[in-house]
């Protein structure tokens, strides 16, 4: 998403390059931490660190499972939030189609969506296994749904959505700079 935002001009570089720094530091993190308390608990079979790992199918349909789950995701982030009667949804909207992926792709892939997640778990549990599938094909599928976009002419809105706040937005948008919005009932 970080990526996707960055290539809509909606968040500067260097936000974004600390943004994602920190999303893969805070996930290795805890899962180092899990992996100190828990220890092979948590980071052998059955629960490996709940590494990510292509399913049955093999690596080339889970790439391809998680280019099309991360497109979807993207496609319908960047949709919502281009709608100000859609906008307050888009978080509702993201966690259903998490739960689907969860109940219907994930024998796929492993279901990742997020290249720090997956890099978390495989550091405390050694399982590097298809992990070129989950630094690539979440990326891929984000941006291409942002290529369609702009080519659809969609409007990009700020990929922040709670603008109640008086700390500085990374965000490109028309609120950066705002005063606090109050929230209407």
């Amino acid at each position: 998403m970080t990526l996707t935002f960055l290539r809509l001009g909606k968040v500067a570089p260097a936000d974004a390059l600390f943004y994602a720094l920190a999303q893969f530091t805070g996930g290795a993190a805890g899962t180092l931490l899990m992996a100190a308390v828990l220890g092979d608990l948590f980071t052998l079979p059955p629960i490996s660190a709940v590494a990510t790992l292509p399913g049955q199918p093999g690596q080339l349909v889970a790439f391809g499972a998680e280019v099309a789950i991360a497109f979807i995701l993207m496609s319908m982030v960047l949709a919502a939030n281009a709608s100000a009667r859609l906008m307050r949804w888009t978080g509702v909207c993201a966690g259903l189609l998490v739960a689907i992926y969860i109940a219907f792709e994930a024998p796929l892939s492993g279901m990742s969506l997020n290249p720090a997640r997956s890099v978390a778990s495989a550091l405390p549990s050694g399982v590097w296994r298809g992990i070129w599938i989950y630094l690539t094909a979440p990326p891929i599928g984000m941006l291409l749904a942002a290529e369609l976009h702009l080519w659809l002419g969609g409007k990009t809105s700020c990929a922040k959505l709670n603008h109640f706040t008086k700390r500085r937005c990374i965000f490109h948008c028309d609120f950066a700079g705002a005063p606090a919005m109050e929230v209407s009932p």
